[in-house]
Order: C-alpha cells, then sequence, then structure tokens
C-alpha cells in the first residue's frame, strides 16, 4: 500500500485541543480524540500470526486474538458473522490475511484491528484446503474401514513406487532384504513432489497393479508440508483408493498424515515402516512355521485317533447289523426253502389238475339234471301263458267277429260280388254322377274279378236310385 502523510499524526494535529493552549484533556477527551483520529485510517491488509486465540465466544460468538510478525503484535477481532461467513477454524500458528481497521475502544482505549474479513496464507491454507478435500471424500466412503483390502501377511511380491534418485529406495530395499530376502520386489520410479508429480505417481500405480504384485507400497522421505502437498492432491488420492492391488503408504514422517495415508489400505509412519509390514523377519516366518507344523500335526493326531475311535465303533455296529440282517435273511430262506411249491413245484400243477377234473365231471353229471328241471319249468311256464293268453283274447274275439261281419256286409268288394261295379275316371276318382264324365273320356270299371278300361259314348241322367240298392 502507497504510504503518504501519517494520517494519525495528521489527525492528532488537527484534533488536538491543547495545539492552541494549555488546558488538560479529560481521559474521555482524549481517548475521543484518539478513536477520531483512528478512524480516519482508512481500511487496510494486515498479514501475520495468529497467537492467544480466544473463541468463538459463548455467548456473542466473536473472536479475540492477537496478530503478530517477528517484531511486533496488536490485538485483533472478528464478529460472529465475519467469522462464519470465512468458514475457517482459526487456531495459534496460523497464517492469515486480515481486511479492516483499526478501532479505539472507549471504555479502555485500547487500540484493536477490526477484520471485516479474514482469508487463511500459506501453509495455513493450503491445511484447510487439505482439511475440506478430507471432509469430502469422507463423506464419499473412501476411507470406510469396510472398504480397504485385505494385506497379506506374508507377502512374497511387492512393488515399490517412489523416486529412484532419493535414498528412500534403498532404504526399502535394504529392509526388505535384511527381513525377507525370499520377498520379491518391482521398483516403479515415479516424481515425488514438484509439478505434475500426482499424474506421474498415478501412472506408477497403474504399472505396478498390472504386474499383479501382493502389495504396492507408496514411499517417500519427510519434508515440509509444501513438499508433502502432492499426496494431498484429490485425483491421486482416489487412484489409490481404487487401486485393484491393496497399497501402503509410508509417506514422510510420524507427525505426517496426508489424504494418500487415509484412503489407502494401510498408513505406516515411514517408508521403512511400511516395508516392514509387508516383510515379517525370515526368522520370525520360520519359528511360526514351526509352531504351526507343531500345532498342524498334533491336530492331525488327534483328528486321526477321533476318527479312529469313531471308525472302530462304526465297524462294530456295522459288523452285528451284518450279523443281524443275514440270520434274518437265513430264516426267511429257510422259510420259503420249506414250501411244497419250492419242494415239488410240479405238485400244485397236479393237485390244481386234478381238481379241475373233478369239476368238470361233477358239472357233466350236474348238466342233464338241470336240464330236464329246466325243460320241466319252461313247460309249465309255457302252458300257463297259453292259458292266460286264450282267457285274455277271448272276450276280444266276439268283438272282433261282430266287427269283421260288419265289415263284411259294408264292404264295397261285397257288393261287388252281387253284380255290381266300380266306375273310376282317368285320375282314379270313383264316379258317382254321370255328370262327372265327358263323352269320349276315358274309366276304369272294377268288378268282383278283375277289371276293364272304356270309353264313354254317351252320358245319360236316370233318375235317383231305389232307397236301399248302392250305385252302380
Amino acid at each position: 500500500m502507497a504510504r503518504g502523510r501519517n494520517p494519525l499524526a495528521a489527525g492528532a494535529a488537527d484534533s488536538n485541543p491543547n495545539s492552541n493552549h494549555d488546558a488538560p484533556l479529560s481521559v474521555s477527551a482524549a481517548i475521543g480524540a484518539a478513536k477520531a483520529s483512528v478512524n480516519a485510517i482508512p481500511t487496510m491488509l494486515v498479514a501475520g500470526e495468529v497467537s492467544g486465540f480466544r473463541g468463538p465466544n459463548a455467548r456473542s460468538g466473536h473472536c479475540y486474538f492477537q496478530v503478530k510478525d517477528d517484531s511486533a503484535s496488536m490485538d485483533a477481532i472478528v464478529w460472529r458473522n465475519t467469522y462464519a461467513h470465512a468458514g475457517v477454524q482459526l487456531r495459534d500458528g496460523m497464517s492469515v490475511v486480515l481486511k479492516g481497521h483499526f478501532d479505539v475502544y472507549v471504555g479502555t482505549g485500547r487500540l484493536s484491528f477490526i477484520a471485516q474479513s479474514l482469508q487463511l496464507a500459506g501453509e495455513g491454507l493450503l491445511r484447510q484446503q487439505v482439511a475440506e478435500l478430507a471432509r469430502r471424500l469422507k463423506a464419499e466412503g473412501l476411507m470406510d474401514d469396510a472398504l480397504k483390502r485385505p494385506i497379506p501377511r506374508f507377502c512374497m511380491r511387492v512393488a515399490v513406487c517412489t523416486s529412484l534418485s532419493g535414498s528412500v529406495i534403498e532404504d526399502v530395499k535394504r529392509t526388505l532384504r535384511r527381513r525377507n530376502p525370499l520377498v520379491e520386489i518391482d521398483v516403479v520410479g515415479c516424481a515425488v513432489q514438484g509439478p505434475g508429480a500426482p499424474q506421474t505417481i498415478i501412472r506408477a500405480l497403474e504399472i505396478a497393479a498390472a504386474a499383479r504384485p501382493e502389495a504396492i507400497l507408496l514411499v517417500r522421505g519427510g519434508g515440509s508440508f509444501e513438499d508433502l502437498m502432492t499426496f494431498n492432491d484429490e485425483s491421486l488420492a482416489r487412484a489409490v483408493a481404487s487401486c485393484p492391488v491393496p497399497v501402503i503408504t509410508g509417506i514422510g514422517h510420524e507427525p505426517d498424515t496426508s489424504i494418500c495415508d487415509m484412503v489407502s489400505d494401510r498408513r505406516s509412519s515411514t517408508p521403512t515402516a511400511a516395508a516392514e509390514s509387508v516383510a515379517p523377519a525370515i526368522d520370525d516366518v520360520v519359528n511360526v512355521i514351526e509352531m504351526r507344523r507343531q500345532r498342524m500335526g498334533a491336530a492331525l493326531l488327534k483328528v486321526a485317533g477321533e476318527n479312529n475311535m469313531r471308525l472302530d465303533g462304526l465297524a462294530g455296529r456295522a459288523s452285528k447289523s451284518m450279523e443281524g440282517r443275514i440270520s434274518n435273511e437265513r430264516a426267511l430262506l429257510d422259510a420259503l426253502a420249506r414250501r411244497r411249491c419250492l419242494e415239488n413245484p410240479m405238485g400244485f400243477v397236479e393237485e390244481r389238475t386234478v381238481a379241475l377234473m373233478q369239476a368238470e365231471q361233477r358239472l357233466m353229471d350236474a348238466m342233464p339234471r338241470v336240464l330236464d328241471a329246466s325243460q320241466r319249468e319252461t313247460d309249465g311256464l309255457a302252458h300257463r301263458m297259453r292259458m292266460a293268453g286264450e282267457g285274455m283274447l277271448q272276450p276280444h274275439e266276439a268283438a272282433m267277429g261282430r266287427m269283421a261281419a260288419a265289415l263284411d256286409a259294408l264292404s264295397p268288394l261285397k257288393v261287388l260280388s252281387r253284380g255290381y261295379a266300380i266306375a273310376r275316371d282317368d285320375q282314379g276318382h270313383v264316379l258317382s254322377d254321370a255328370a262327372q264324365v265327358d263323352v269320349g273320356q276315358n274309366v276304369s270299371v272294377l268288378l268282383k274279378d278283375g277289371s276293364l278300361s272304356a270309353q264313354v259314348t254317351a252320358i245319360e241322367t236316370s233318375p235317383a236310385p231305389i232307397k236301399g240298392e248302392y250305385p252302380s
């Protein structure tokens, strides 16, 4: 900020009541004069380190602290709304940039810097960004223990992703050779700090995972917070979380914790500790194998003994069961062997043959008697039916005789037998009147015996027939 005339000195000279006379001022007047002069100072930006932080106040929510540098310090106040809007959590040691103005508190005459806005500076800002990223990734579940992949207790092949120019890779190799020379090591070089380092590490993780090791060591030596910011990169953290092979981190020293440490499957305090975690000492491996061999031998002997006892018991029960089953089957066979059908199979057929012949003889003897009895019964029934029929028909025979005589008397054939005839026209209609035909018309005449055809040559009308006679 360009500096010109000192506003504080100018304000004091302009408002000093003693400039024209030597009358003393009251404390209130003196503080008011100072406040007026301080209020004339314009808004400014101040950078410094937070010290003696107190807040937010339980009742007001305001924050009170000092801002200092190497040679001076001043009181600062951040009102509740300003602090909430800033979105940071201040603590001692943070580097901040405050925008505001000076003010004098009338009650005590204390000079304070009233911050209208604040933001972190330098490492403090970086830590705020890292904390925000950590909260976001945790909310997504990338740090859940349930998602962390299991790491074999004895890794026989591991990949190491680190810088090839530092001492870290040699420390890791030396640790693995010392603890377990059987472990195979695949080294994939990458940049561990500086611009573009996260992308080289992501590529190194892809190459290491393609080789299918049992675990990947992502390690680097110590450094400042800014040097370790590479391992707080969001894209690198997501690559570590999604790597198909378990990732073990050993970044910096014990107090250093990066985002990659949080999302990895195992976090170690140093690169050496990361190497030790995947390569137990060979002596420990031998001891564990020997102990497990002894335990396995004892377990096998116990299982074999229990199985032998179980087999003996099963064999005894099976033997008794088989003896009982064989005894039952033998008794059944003996009973079957004593059956007559098995001793003399043809005897059953012979018995059936004799019985069949006897039944045939009885049937032949019984048939004449049955037929005679049936014949007598049939004759008796026929006689009874004949007598009953004659009795039922006799009343109707007389009536039928009378009706037959009447029909015979009325029959045209009876009339014909007395010399009369029946004439019909060519349509077959019986002629009862001479007017029913014309001269030249053919007629047929029915006689007692036979018939004849005739042609009408003349028509004559005649008187009515004599009563009691049939017309001709």
